[in-house]
């Protein structure tokens, strides 16, 4: 008599197939991620579906490649606001901006746009700086529909009073109310704050370095990948920051236990700022990564 599997095991193995099917079959890849984080968003997506099992919704991936955008949808943390951790937007206008300002032109990215709130409050925050005519941003998201929204810069108007607050909190030289306009319960934000954006999609689990960044801000992003995928993607924030050039991570994300921190020096530790720098010259910054 053939012994069952124990307890649960039956469902691990069948997020494994599932995983290794989205990544087969789509070519995104979800295997890496945070194992608590990925079977939250995979029990969602079995819902959404209606689902029974997991293998019932391998299945249907397979078969109805047109469930891909649902699939996206809930396999996807989007979650942000605009100058979020008000703390580490003031410290970028305060403390990083006067070493931007030595460089003739300047390139940002930030890496896992979600729905443009980070991307705005950038924009905002170096035209305020007067740093937007030489800079151009990239925002990259794995999310299709999650970027489109960014590329529309249209939020629920409800949302606005945090936004507000953020950007006064974060030092902000104006009104937000200048940057956007109000109609149908939305807020429509000025286009002209992406004019210099190139919106595309990126994975950090598989794709490479695209160009040389003095600013990187990945913010909340890496909670949801496991130790390996975290690497990956401080390999790839390393490679493509110049000398000098900046990391800006989520107030729960760090460096500490990485296998390239000694590629940064922390800058603002408190607002989990990073400095690119020289393995060889790692050391002598005055501060320790954390």
């Amino acid at each position: 008599m053939t012994a069952l599997p124990p307890a649960g095991a039956t469902e691990t193995i069948e997020l494994d197939l599932l995983l290794e099917a989205i990544h087969r079959a789509y070519h995104y890849d979800f295997r890496s991620y945070s194992r608590a984080s990925v079977r939250r968003r995979a029990e969602l997506l079995r819902q959404r579906l209606g689902c029974p099992t997991l293998s019932q919704v391998q299945s249907r991936l397979l078969h109805e490649p047109e469930l891909l955008p649902v699939m996206i949808d809930c396999m996807t943390v989007q979650v942000s606001e605009m100058f979020r951790d008000p703390a580490y937007f003031r410290t970028l206008r305060e403390k990083v901006v006067p070493h931007l300002r030595t460089f003739p032109s300047l390139k940002v990215w930030v890496a896992g746009c979600s729905a443009g709130e980070e991307l705005y409050s950038l924009a905002i925050l170096f035209r305020e700086e007067g740093l937007e005519q030489r800079t151009m941003f990239y925002a990259t998201e794995i999310n299709p529909a999650a970027l489109a929204k960014a590329q529309a810069g249209i939020y629920d108007l409800d949302r606005i009073p945090l936004f507000t607050a953020n950007h006064r909190n974060s030092g902000g030289h104006s009104s937000l109310s200048d940057y956007y306009t109000a109609a149908y319960g939305a807020a429509v934000f000025d286009k002209t704050l992406r004019a210099r954006t190139v919106f595309a999609e990126h994975s950090l689990a598989s794709d490479e370095v695209f160009s040389e960044m003095h600013l990187i801000s990945c913010r909340n992003v890496l909670i949801y990948f496991d130790q390996a995928l975290q690497d990956r993607a401080f390999a790839l924030f390393r490679d493509s920051l110049a000398r000098g050039g900046f990391l800006g991570l989520g107030m729960n994300e760090s460096l500490r236990f990485s296998s390239h921190h000694a590629a940064f020096a922390s800058f603002a530790r408190e607002e989990r700022i990073y400095r690119r720098t020289a393995t060889a010259i790692s050391r002598e910054a005055d501060h320790v990564v954390a």
